[in-house]
């Protein structure tokens, strides 16, 4: 168990998405069940068999000067415009004499396909002799954590992580831990993905798992997930410094759990997930009563969901098919390294709010998943505790924990 006199606070949100363009519409839409998913409008369509997404319609003002967009890839520019929200609603204020104590973690799942997909147009179907001078900028996994600290003036610990669809929560655990270490005082953290582009959504159709008209989450009917865009960033901070500081304290993050399959590449197991699950609630000092509210990874896949049910019930037991539990992705579609992040928001507004979000598209019960997923309509509960599971390819599985302080 961790150290629970050093414990993480929470005390800012950002957010963008197909649901909204910050927290409030994200949590809005969340709330109310309204899915972004839709026609993709802004990917040429070639030969692409799947034309849906969660499309971000309209990136919100972003005041950024034309010399910093030219050096960074769509995601990077989603995780610096949720980042300057997470800081406004954390109330910080970055000076000379905090600055060296603010980092961020932001994790990527597929980095800057963008960037690749206009280098790789411009060599070999225009003919060019050479990529924009900022294509490996651009590219790089780490360069939405530059990005964020350039914008915004953070000076301390700044790093990027890519442990595909875990990214954010892994993100979460490499913050949690310079805060724990005392490196930092307080950290940014959480995950982008921009992957709407025709490269990476051909590579996807020949995995054959993209749903043709609609993710649904656990439904005997589910074809498959579907991809989106977006970024969520959290601002975390030790508990002692945000009571020093007067900042709005949202919830408490109370511990992280990780594993690995070891087994497969692209095939899921069970015990890994569920030990990291174990292992969550024992960083946090939770037991398995303790929670009230399991946002899943729940891609809409046949057999990442029958997994992730067999999982839950090793760490739940009986009680596994009384624990709300839902799907947002059936929303905002599965945003791979960013999907995490978009689900803490979730969590964070689960626990503040006593809303469990639903899971939206559910038209069939499938006998494989036994579980309450608050179908299609959100539910009131007291959500003093849930979790937020992140399984990804490579066999790498993240869970985080958020309680009410």
């Amino acid at each position: 168990m961790s150290d629970r006199g050093n414990r993480i606070v929470i005390t800012g949100l950002g957010g963008i998405c197909a649901l909204g363009t910050d927290v409030g519409a994200i949590w809005r839409s969340m709330a109310a069940g309204r899915p972004g998913i839709g026609p993709l409008t802004t990917v040429p369509p070639h030969d692409l068999k799947v034309m849906i997404g969660g499309e971000i319609a309209q990136l919100p003002d972003h005041g950024l000067e034309r010399r910093q967009l030219v050096t960074m890839d769509r995601f990077s520019l989603l995780a610096t415009i949720a980042a300057r929200e997470a800081l406004r609603h954390a109330k910080i204020e970055v000076t000379p004499e905090n600055e060296y104590r603010i980092g961020a973690v932001i994790g990527t799942g597929i980095c800057g396909w963008e960037a690749i997909e206009e280098s790789y147009r411009a060599v070999f179907l225009e003919g060019k002799k050479r990529a924009n001078v900022f294509t490996v900028p651009r590219v790089m996994p780490g360069a939405a954590a530059g990005q964020v600290s350039m914008v915004n003036g953070l000076r301390g610990p700044v790093f990027g992580v890519t442990s595909a669809c875990s990214s954010s929560n892994h993100a979460f655990a490499a913050a949690l831990d310079q805060l724990r270490a005392g490196r930092a005082d307080m950290m940014l953290a959480g995950g982008a993905d921009a992957p709407l582009v025709y490269g990476v959504m051909k590579a996807w159709e020949s995995l054959r798992v993209l749903a043709k008209q609609a993710c649904r989450p656990f439904s005997a009917d589910r074809d498959g997930l579907v991809l989106g865009e977006g970024a969520g960033v959290a601002v975390l901070e030790t508990y002692d410094h945000a009571r020093r500081r007067g900042a709005p304290i949202l919830a408490e993050l109370a511990g992280i759990g990780m594993s690995a399959d070891a087994s497969d590449i692209v095939a899921p197991s069970v015990e890994g997930p569920a030990a990291a699950m174990r292992a969550c609630l024992a960083d946090a000092g939770l037991a398995t009563d303790g929670i009230d509210y399991v946002n899943a990874h729940g891609t809409g896949t046949k057999a990442n969901d029958k997994i992730e049910t067999e999982a839950l019930g090793r760490v739940f037991g009986e009680r596994a098919g009384d624990l709300s539990v839902s799907s947002t992705k059936s929303m905002h579609a599965h945003c791979l390294g960013a999907s995490g992040a978009l689900e803490m928001i979730a969590c964070v507004m689960a626990v503040r709010e006593g809303i469990v979000p639903p899971t939206i598209g559910y038209r069939e019960a499938d006998p494989e998943c036994p579980l309450d997923v608050t179908p299609n309509e959100a539910r009131r509960r007291d959500v003093r505790a849930a979790i937020s599971n992140a399984f990804a390819f490579g066999g790498t599985n993240a869970v985080v924990a958020v309680k009410r302080v």
